[in-house]
């Protein structure tokens, strides 16, 4: 019962994440593009190189979501993509808490970046808590790179 409790809290908290993080890469992706529109007024005060970096960051953030809403229909087999995404999110809650502590940036992003920190590191933590356990049927191969004989 508890397995199949935490295994619908993983499959929901991996939609979510993998919702926002598309709805969020496609903003980005297209603030690169609505950059280059003559006379456009863009609301984040960085140069082409900035808006460069924001669409790269941007599609990578759609095929991170991408996996992550993958992860939803087999989360067991998807183990892989909730640790991996929990480590990024740990590294950009540390990174907006170092941004916090400096405070260069908090002209620019105010309180955001406390709140971010806390968001990004509770979903992380939540992604290593609520992962599911390795499925049953799977074969561990052994040293030499084939499945062990039954």
């Amino acid at each position: 019962m508890q397995r199949m409790t935490r295994e619908r809290g993983y499959r929901a908290l991996c939609g979510v994440l993998g919702g926002l993080l598309i709805v969020t890469g496609f903003a980005m992706f297209g603030g690169f593009f609505h950059y280059h529109v003559p006379g456009s007024d863009s609301p984040i005060p960085t140069g082409p190189v900035g808006h460069y970096m924001m669409g790269f960051a941007g599609a990578a953030l759609v095929a991170w979501g991408g996996c992550l809403i993958g992860v939803v229909r087999r989360p067991r087999w998807g183990r892989s993509v909730g640790t991996a995404s929990a480590v990024g999110l740990f590294m950009a809650g540390l990174m907006r808490i170092v941004a916090w502590i400096v405070g260069d940036y908090h002209v620019m992003a105010g309180e955001a970046l406390r709140i971010e920190a806390v968001l990004f590191l509770s979903a992380a933590l939540a992604l290593i808590w609520l992962r599911p356990a390795l499925p049953d049927d799977i074969i561990e191969p052994d040293d030499v790179g084939q499945a062990p004989a039954p």
